[in-house]
């Protein structure tokens, strides 16, 4: 798992306008240059927010290439629920050290209904 290569690879895209026009071009070649494995690589082609969090990507990186793809907001949260509940918990990064296990769980925890 190289979560460090995929966040890294967020970050610049998020930011450098000639990355963005590479991934609208060829998403693969724009990728090809970190060292991703298959499965982050697949994630960040389709893209798949939901394994992506899953994955351990921050969620303040990770907003930004969900807003790159003009995913709405609420679309984008029910993106990253749907991730925990196909692909369980984090994995990696802040979010697996602290336990989150994601939105549902914690209402759960605290006796909420979720929606």
């Amino acid at each position: 798992m190289s979560l460090y290569y995929v966040q890294k690879f967020l970050f610049e895209l998020n930011r450098d306008a000639e990355m963005q026009a590479r991934y609208a071009t060829d998403r693969q070649a724009a990728i090809e240059p970190f060292e991703l494995t298959e499965e982050e690589q697949a994630a960040l082609v389709e893209p798949d927010i939901g394994k992506l969090f899953h994955l351990g990507v921050n969620g303040q990186i990770l907003m930004h290439f969900a807003a790159l793809h003009q995913i709405e907001w609420q679309d984008y949260l029910q993106r990253m629920r749907d991730g925990i509940a196909e692909h369980g918990p984090v994995r990696e990064g802040v979010y697996a050290m602290t336990g989150y296990e994601g939105t549902d769980a914690h209402a759960k925890a605290l006796g909420q209904e979720t929606p």
